[in-house]
């Protein structure tokens, strides 16, 4: 009897890999192990709905009946110890092991570590689970001010959340501007100006020199400017790294995660890996990146799938990303790191526009607030490689619309 596939890691990847076997006709054993007790469930708004509703619960991915239904074995609360890849076989914390023809890792990320004095106090705070968005719930509940370290999206949701419940809070984030390495300047100025005129303080080009508190909880924080905020509850949300020891100690190739080809194999081929700790050439920017979306982890874990069941398609899908911040939804489609050029739409004074970026005449991502027409245009246009010019996007969307329609028709009538 075929052991199957295991899958390390119950979050989305993991989930909608164990559902796309199932969906591919794949009839033999699978495996789903996830290292938290909880049901699978949605992270997204763990940093928004979730901590501001003492009644909120968490949002399953899918219903326990959905894994008895589909034969999917699912092993909560259990470590993978270690990796034999030439045995097939996963070693389990506490004993046991379980042997598989195919394993993908799921195994996701984890908040970077905060290295400085008061780090270790009650109240210090990161999040990447529910029963770390539990806790920043409790305890925001019996505090007045909160720090929050780190501009990128968590910090600046969890921001918004809580300043909208009445908190006192401040940003402090070490580079010249929030979300710096995710959207153009004028979405990170736009962001900024709606924060302040919500109430936060922001502080840019500023790190924290310490945490200071007493009885073990911290009480403030110390900035590089010297200043001391008042803080009953800091959250550190200083990025992510991707959780590839595992994978690592097995002899996997690794270089900022686990390396994978455009089929999702590892460097071991019975061993793949998907989400935010697979690194991978990606086809749209030519780059080595490691992406962290839910889009990234659900797409990639359906291509995960048909390569185990002998399909040899190459991942080509089009990331896209989003962030509710909030009263603005932002949404981001295509990689513009590369980009040469941008072109600023729409109405900023409005809380509604978009940022379409260029890299030479190719359109090669757009970053949206509050304009998901633009957004969906967006995918749908780079998906098809097709680039509207600058002087059709500045002509407006209707244009942009017709000058893609026009495209489509010519594409059909001319598919050579």
């Amino acid at each position: 009897m075929k052991n199957g596939v295991v899958i390390v890691g119950a979050g989305h990847a993991g989930v909608q890999a164990a559902a796309s076997l199932r969906d591919e006709g794949y009839d033999v054993p699978v495996t789903l192990i996830g290292d938290e007790n909880e049901l699978p469930y949605h992270k997204p708004p763990l940093s928004k709905t979730f901590i501001k509703d003492s009644a909120a619960v968490p949002q399953i991915l899918r219903a326990e009946a959905f894994y008895e239904t589909g034969r999917i074995e699912l092993r909560r609360g259990v470590l993978v110890e270690r990796i034999d890849p030439v045995g097939k076989r996963l070693d389990l914390a506490g004993g046991g092991s379980i042997s598989f023809d195919a394993a993908i890792l799921a195994t996701g990320s984890r908040p970077r570590v905060l290295r400085l004095g008061g780090g270790e106090l009650g109240g210090v705070l990161s999040l990447r689970s529910v029963a770390d968005a539990r806790s920043i719930r409790e305890l925001s509940a019996r505090i007045e001010d909160a720090v929050i370290l780190g501009g990128g999206f968590i910090g600046l949701e969890i921001a918004a959340t809580l300043s909208a419940g009445g908190r006192r809070v401040t940003v402090i984030e070490a580079q010249d501007r929030l979300l710096g390495r995710a959207v153009a300047p004028a979405i990170s100025s736009h962001v900024r100006q709606r924060l302040e005129a919500s109430g936060i303080r922001v502080l840019t080009q500023t790190t924290v020199e310490r945490l200071e508190g007493s009885n073990g909880r911290v009480e403030a924080a110390i900035a590089s400017t010297g200043e001391r905020l008042p803080a009953q509850m800091v959250i550190v949300g200083i990025g992510v790294v991707p959780n590839m020891e595992l994978a690592a100690e097995a002899g996997l190739e690794t270089a900022n995660g686990i390396r994978v080809d455009g089929q999702m194999r590892t460097s071991v081929p019975e061993i793949l890996a998907i989400g935010d700790n697979a690194s991978y050439r990606h086809w749209f920017s030519g780059a080595d990146v490691r992406l962290e979306s839910v889009q990234n982890a659900t797409d990639q874990a359906r291509l995960a799938a048909r390569t185990i069941t002998g399909h040899h398609d190459v991942y080509r899908s089009v990331p896209w990303f989003w962030s509710d911040i909030g009263d603005m939804k932002l949404q981001m489609v295509g990689l513009a790191q590369a980009s040469d050029r941008s072109l600023v739409v729409g109405d900023v004074s409005d809380n509604k526009f978009s940022v379409f970026h260029y890299g030479g005449e190719r359109l090669i991502a757009i970053e949206s607030v509050n304009r998901p027409a633009d957004h969906m245009l967006g995918r749908k246009m780079l998906g098809a490689g097709f680039s509207p010019s600058v002087e059709v996007v500045a002509a407006g969307a209707d244009a942009v619309k017709s000058a893609f329609m026009d495209a489509q028709k010519q594409v059909a009538a001319d598919p050579a």
